[in-house]
């Protein structure tokens, strides 16, 4: 059965609302779970219900999810008219660098201030960073922050002007490449075949930076659900986001897989309580 999306919009009721500042800048972060931290960063146009699911199935795995609210209407339903409007400010924004040339974006330091204050609070080995679509590379530019040993890169789309291109500084490129290599990180990183946003060309991109540490998976196309949010279908307008919008959720379907491995590579770098209850 393929995965039905609800038309309606995802209240957020069974996270913490938190206000966060870090360095002078304050943001909304949504907090639930138990278990080590792992800084959830919304796709595209923001913490839809898609997205929360996705949280939602990493704190009952045993963690802690930190959700921030980076761009849109949080738990807003992706449709099409709103979300349009959202991606064009979040392009001029000067808090993202969304074209080729712009190097990394600035919102990812606020993004290492977070996963450093997770990791204090939470403990354990480390910090995951899970990043989707248009915060897809920002998992991995967080991996400056040495609190972060789990990074996993979904379907990243920037820069949108550069197939080929990754939204990396040249710095910050080489300083992330040398982290990787010292420290023994994988990055895990997940797209759909024949995805215009993020092409094997990228894919390409981030091997020829990272060498075997990049492990790369591509979903066939047909794999994709058919009856994505509106926002999915008519301006994305391809099998993109594989953990989220083009999801099916039936057991054993490879989008299915593709989350239990992301799950199953945080607990394998972090560790976790274990399966939380429905009701816990």
């Amino acid at each position: 059965m393929a995965s039905t999306h609800r038309q309606d919009d995802d209240p957020l009721d069974d996270f913490e609302r938190r206000d966060v500042e870090v360095d002078g800048v304050g943001k909304r972060v949504y907090v639930s779970g138990a278990g080590p931290a792992v800084v959830i960063m919304p796709e595209m146009p923001g913490i839809s219900p898609d997205v929360a699911r996705f949280a939602r199935w990493v704190r009952e795995a045993g963690f802690s999810v930190y959700l921030p609210s980076l761009f849109g209407v949080d738990g807003a339903y992706p449709r099409a008219e709103a979300a349009g409007t959202v991606m064009r400010r979040a392009c001029v924004s000067a808090e993202f660098r969304a074209f080729a040339g712009g190097g990394t974006s600035p919102v990812v330091a606020w993004l290492r201030g977070l996963a450093r204050a997770a990791h204090a609070e939470r403990g354990g080995p480390g910090v995951g960073a899970v990043g989707l679509c248009f915060t897809g590379n920002f998992a991995l530019s967080m991996t400056l922050e040495p609190a972060v040993v789990a990074p996993v890169v979904n379907h990243p789309s920037l820069p949108l002007d550069d197939p080929a291109g990754l939204e990396l500084g040249e710095e910050d490129a080489a300083a992330v490449a040398e982290r990787v290599r010292r420290d023994g990180l994988r990055v895990l990183a997940y797209r759909f075949e024949n995805d215009r946003w993020c092409t094997g060309r990228r894919f390409a991109a981030y091997r020829a930076l990272l060498g075997d540490a990049f492990d790369g998976r591509t979903l066939p196309a047909e794999a994709a659900n058919t009856d994505p949010p509106p926002f999915f279908r008519d301006v994305v307008g391809c099998p993109h986001s594989v953990v989220t919008a083009h999801l099916v959720d039936t057991a054993g379907h490879p989008t299915v897989r593709a989350r239990d491995e992301i799950i199953g590579f945080l607990t394998e770098r972090l560790g976790a309580l274990g399966p939380v209850p429905a009701d816990g």
